[in-house]
């Protein structure tokens, strides 16, 4: 199992903080540290069950259920003066429950919660242009109550290990030693599916974290020359999964005696659409006929009720509404959306699409929250090839959190120069010319800014 010997105080990095944004209820988050020094963030939902840790090493004799590669020790690196390269995201974290019994039945719960971060180091050949103890942090992330970053060493963390990456997880809050945070990490390096590499899986094992002993890794996680040469760097890219687990206190509770399950009302609405039961209205819809319920549309849509319970003429036809311009399927999906509040499952290649054509729709009906779910899905797409029509889109229904992920991903020259070279960027630049104003800005304002520091 990797790692090294105690080390002492490393050197500060100087690699400066670019971008932070701010995405909470997101199930886990991922920082991909991008070639050209920024950080860009993708959010997506994923099971977050922990999985068991396949070491359990401590201080100051290592104990392992199962040998590890000679010369590789578990390492607790030193608290350091400063946090460079941060920005601020969130990551769900997932507690131990139990199941319902009898009133008469009661727990003793040794409870723990357990989240992860996934790492995504995006230039990997430019990280190793930073020295021998010097390092780059990873966004913050809350587990257990508390916040945890990552550090990551391209060139090892002592001069004893230049030729491998350091990997550690550190604990931000500040907690004596008598209120020490008892937790272990579980560092994996991923395959280009998304699984574990075996060899290449390591746990810290339950540890003490404090403001005393802040953090806990392994300053030989894998040899560079190793990693090069496998097939875990793609693109010069590579991904590392940290499981982090926070053991919380031994406490006896009284179990329930009657279980509530979730709410359902989503089914029977659905069920209510599909069945057609009492419908009342009719739209017309690229050829195919749609069947309603005025009030179940009034009250979802601010924009329905006032067609149907306003002065328009709406509210009182009995002739099928004809709507020209949304496609069937796309009115399909924000139906079923206004009575289930969930979208129809589709995959990959479909999403895209049909999240801008249902983002066009949520903005006519009023609909905020299918909006947002289209801007986050959205989010996901943005490459050289769709980012000039995606920021022409945000711009136009004033989406701000879309526009700010398509602005991040082309402050990078190396996307703006395949954006630009993509069919829908001369689209861009006449539709919306206020774009290109802010696409200077992100480009020319932080040189300007870099030069006017460095004459400081």
């Amino acid at each position: 199992m990797p790692s090294g010997r105690r080390g002492g105080r490393a050197r500060t990095s100087h690699i400066r903080p670019i971008f932070g944004l701010d995405m909470r209820g997101a199930v886990y988050s991922t920082c991909f540290l991008v070639e050209d020094g920024t950080l860009a963030i993708s959010l997506k939902k994923e099971d977050g069950t922990p999985r068991d840790s396949t070491h359990n090493p401590r201080r100051p004799v290592i104990k392992q259920d199962k040998p590890s590669p000679p010369g590789h020790r578990l390492h607790r690196d030193r608290p350091k003066p400063t946090m460079p390269y941060t920005m601020a995201t969130s990551s769900r974290a997932a507690g131990n429950g139990l199941s319902t019994g009898s009133s008469s039945a009661s727990s003793i719960v040794a409870g723990a919660v357990s989240g992860y971060h996934l790492l995504t180091i995006v230039g990997y050949s430019r990280t190793k242009d930073v020295p021998n103890g010097e390092w780059i942090d990873s966004c913050p992330f809350q587990v257990g109550g508390r916040t945890w970053h990552l550090r990551y060493y391209p060139n090892g963390f002592e001069s004893s290990n230049t030729d491998h990456l350091s990997l550690y997880v550190e604990l931000d809050d500040i907690v004596g030693e008598a209120e020490a945070v008892k937790a272990q990490a579980n560092f994996s390096l991923l395959d280009q599916d998304g699984n574990p590499v075996l060899p290449y899986s390591w746990g810290t094992g339950t540890q003490k974290f404090s403001s005393v002993e802040t953090n806990w890794g392994f300053n030989k996680y894998i040899r560079r020359e190793t990693l090069e040469k496998s097939v875990h760097l793609k693109d010069d890219s590579f991904t590392v999964k940290v499981q982090v687990t926070v053991m919380t206190a031994i406490h006896a509770r009284k179990t329930p005696s009657v279980a509530v399950p979730p709410s359902d009302m989503h089914r029977h609405f659905g069920d209510l659409l599909s069945s057609k039961a009492g419908v009342d209205v009719e739209f017309r819809v690229a050829g195919e006929t749609f069947s309603a319920h005025r009030l179940v549309l009034a009250a979802r849509s601010p924009v329905f009720r006032a067609e149907f319970f306003g002065p328009m003429k709406e509210g009182t036809t009995t002739e099928a509404i004809c709507i020209d311009d949304i496609e069937a399927d796309v009115f399909k999906a924000l139906l079923a959306f206004i009575y289930t509040d969930a979208l129809p499952a589709m995959d990959q290649q479909e999403e895209s699409a049909m999240a801008q054509h249902l983002l066009v729709a949520a903005d006519r009906y009023d609909l905020e929250r299918l909006k947002l779910i289209c801007e986050e899905k959205l989010c996901n797409h943005i490459d050289t090839s769709s980012v000039a029509t995606i920021l022409a889109l945000a711009e136009q229904h004033h989406c701000h959190g879309l526009k700010a992920a398509c602005l991040l991903f082309l402050s990078s020259p190396v996307n703006l120069d395949g954006a630009m070279e993509s069919e829908g960027f001369q689209f861009l630049t006449k539709s919306c010319p206020g774009v290109m104003k802010d696409l200077l800005l992100s480009h020319v304002a932080p040189s300007i800014l870099g030069k006017r520091k460095s004459k400081a």
